[in-house]
């Protein structure tokens, strides 16, 4: 123990900085021994309530993270011996009790806590992100039960209120629990399934951070930050999976950028008017090398390699100019056959533009004019707002400019393309 006993709000910081380093591990031990996710959470909250009332007057343990799964299995140990449970418990063993020689079943149940199990938190991910559950559920459960979020954390991150968190995180624990669903990594092609959706659920926690899709505020850099962080736990936990090296690689180079997407007072800036010295070369180091993880794991690239390939073009050109468009949109060719999709194809006319002229990218634009999936997509009249302006055409520009700011939910998006639209207007008057 340290010798010093801390005050209440020291106490809380470090209990709160040990929980999002263990809970996940201690979650996935208590769960694979009591079958039951709910109920692990249960007992390690039970020990984190205990750390907050014990450490201020001990102080902190060398090994926090073992006192907490200590106390936790304390408490494990106390609620197996109740007689209910203890019968539940042996009747799944397989064992008789004999009154006379009685073992202890609920010490021996919870021994298995001891044993080292590498895929623990592997399994609370794949569990976490069960198609059993919907989206919205897989990342709430997700962000509580491996990232340590709380409610409150979850419901401000997404702007949604924290009752209608707390009902997700309920009713996912009870559907898992009615399901039966078992604490297992899954094999074979349930395993490359359960996958994807483990990642879409990390990339979307990362994407909500990295461009708000509404409230005030362009970035929020804590949901990108626990994103990379759920990133790299999973791809350290499957290191020869090419996809999830690439997502952490597509992650770490965007999170770059971070620093220098918005302006002294929370304005967007977009990327051709980023200030590059302000990008991270720590983060797109480690991206870069990730890339090349997932090019060594003996698969083609998949969509988020690629689209990590794409953003390291970006990065290792130092000016905009020097941006290496025809590699990009040749990228962004190959993404569009792998991941058909009308984003992908408006990307790829994006990037068309920057490389053959904004004639050429336009071409491509108009053709989605049409597609259903995009036509409250707000970035669609804004890519052609953008070429219509390169064009000279800024009365058709200026309206597809003030159609996206109409269509966007995010304060500081709006006040973007409200801008560009009235600048517009003001080289039509001049």
């Amino acid at each position: 123990m340290t010798d010093l006993a801390l005050s209440a709000s020291a106490t809380h910081r470090v209990v709160d900085a040990v929980w999002r380093m263990e809970s996940a591990k201690l979650i996935g031990a208590l769960t694979r021994v009591t079958g039951d996710v709910g109920l692990a959470e249960e007992l390690a909250q039970d020990a984190m309530v205990a750390a907050l009332e014990r450490w201020p007057q001990t102080g902190v343990p060398d090994k926090p993270g073992a006192w907490l799964m200590a106390t936790a299995k304390h408490r494990a140990i106390d609620l197996f011996r109740r007689a209910e449970r203890l019968e539940r418990k042996t009747a799944e063993l397989g064992r008789e009790i004999v009154e006379a020689e009685e073992p202890d079943w609920a010490m021996a149940l919870v021994e298995a806590l001891d044993e080292v199990v590498e895929d623990d938190v592997l399994r609370l991910v794949f569990i976490s992100c069960h198609p059993v559950l919907s989206r919205e559920a897989r990342v709430a459960l997700t962000l509580r039960l491996i990232g340590g979020l709380t409610t409150d954390e979850i419901a401000r991150a997404f702007l949604v209120a924290e009752p209608t968190v707390a009902q997700r995180i309920v009713r996912a624990k009870r559907t898992l629990t009615a399901a039966k669903v078992p604490f297992e990594v899954p094999a074979g092609a349930e395993f490359t399934a359960r996958l994807s959706s483990v990642l879409e659920v990390v990339y979307l926690v990362f994407n909500e951070g990295y461009a708000a899709t509404s409230g005030e505020e362009w970035v929020r850099p804590a949901l990108c930050q626990e994103a990379l962080r759920l990133g790299r736990i999973l791809a350290a936990l499957t290191p020869g999976e090419s996809e999830a090296h690439g997502l952490v690689a597509l992650m770490e180079i965007q999170a770059s950028r971070l620093r220098a997407r918005i302006g002294e007072t929370g304005e967007p800036v977009l990327l051709p008017d980023q200030d590059r010295s302000r990008w991270d070369r720590v983060l797109i180091g480690r991206g870069l090398t990730a890339l090349e993880r997932a090019g060594q794991c003996g698969t083609s690239l998949g969509p988020y390699a690629l689209q990590a390939a794409i953003a390291a073009c970006h990065a290792r050109a130092h000016t905009a100019d020097a941006t290496d468009w025809v590699q990009i949109a040749a990228l962004y060719e190959a993404l569009a056959e792998l991941l058909p999709s009308p984003v992908v194809e408006l990307n790829r006319a994006m990037a068309v533009s920057r490389a053959y002229g904004p004639a050429a990218g336009l071409e491509l634009v108009d053709e989605l004019i049409d597609v259903p999936a995009l036509r409250t997509y707000h970035l669609l009249p804004s890519a052609r707002g953008d070429l219509l302006e390169q064009l000279g055409r800024r009365d058709e520009a200026r309206r597809e400019f003030e159609r996206a700011a109409s269509l966007t939910r995010n304060e500081r998006e709006r006040a973007l393309l409200r801008a560009r639209a009235a600048a517009c207007e003001r080289e039509l008057g001049s």
